[in-house]
């Protein structure tokens, strides 16, 4: 990870599947509140940095 590693990239790299886990937890406890558009909304943001994430390593 290099120069970045105490950096918010850095760390968020670092911690992606941790983040990513968590992001999903929360989008299931809005599926059981009957809050799927919030849900969805929690869901994007995974997407979006799943698929960054795999940008990056296709990169690599």
């Amino acid at each position: 990870m290099g120069d970045d590693r105490d950096t918010v990239a850095g760390i968020a790299q670092l911690y992606l599947g941790n983040i990513l886990y968590a992001l999903e937890l929360a989008a299931l406890g809005l599926d059981e509140q009957n809050k799927s558009v919030d849900a969805a909304f929690y869901r994007g943001i995974a997407k979006k940095l799943a698929e960054a994430r795999g940008r990056e390593t296709k990169r690599s």
